[in-house]
């Protein structure tokens, strides 16, 4: 998938297919990003305010551009991008039930890139079940 540079992407409909084409009914998913400046996070579907807070105090916790990082080989968001990958993860775990995944109301399977700009990224669905 490519991206649009920093934000989220909802891939929440890419994962249902996967589950769907797969013919089980029940069972569970993993979900890995095979990145090292973005990552996944099952989170806030609704208000995007939510969003913009995460955008916001990451971007406080793990700044572009900082001094004193050493790693920069790809522009001043480089070094950020792989620190705020820290604080989310790189694989997600739903469980399915008659080929629905079991998020909650609000909640959406998103891919968060942490790069400034769009990149190619690749996702790996693995599905355990019946």
């Amino acid at each position: 998938m490519r991206t649009r540079g920093r934000g989220f992407e909802d891939v929440t409909e890419l994962v249902h297919a996967v589950v769907v084409r797969s013919g089980m009914s029940r069972g569970v998913c993993v979900v890995f990003c095979r990145h090292t400046s973005c990552g996944l996070l099952v989170q806030e579907n609704a208000d995007p305010s939510a969003r913009r807070d995460l955008l916001a105090w990451w971007g406080r916790v793990a700044p572009d551009g900082d001094p004193r990082y050493e790693h920069e080989d790809e522009g001043p968001d480089d070094m950020a991008a792989h620190l705020r990958t820290t604080l989310v993860r790189t694989s997600e775990t739903i469980p399915f039930d008659g080929a629905r995944l079991l998020l909650g109301r609000w909640q959406a399977v998103v891919l968060v890139e942490h790069r400034l700009a769009p990149h190619r990224r690749e996702l790996v669905v693995h599905l355990t079940g019946e």
